[in-house]
């Protein structure tokens, strides 16, 4: 049974949430953290798509610094929320 990308993208997000200020998270951290989730239900397309879908609505940002990795987007100190 296939998993929904959507399903896929928000947990990849509470991964990456949770690893904020902690460690900067590669494509390929996600991907093994959803294989080793659901085994073969997911596949490496499936780890793209929600990744793409994070990345497109903003949720998520690349980060370059010493090479990319997927973060939440920064805020800057002055900005108001």
């Amino acid at each position: 049974m296939a998993i929904p990308v959507e399903q896929l993208a928000d947990e990849m997000y509470e991964i990456v949430k949770e690893s904020a200020g902690v460690k900067k998270l590669k494509g390929g951290d996600l991907t093994k953290a959803m294989v080793a989730k659901y085994g073969d239900d997911v596949s490496r397309a499936d780890v793209k798509a929600a990744i793409r879908v994070l990345i497109d609505s903003g949720r998520c940002v690349y980060g370059y610094f010493g090479g990319s990795s997927i973060e939440l987007p920064h805020t800057e100190a002055a900005e108001n929320q």
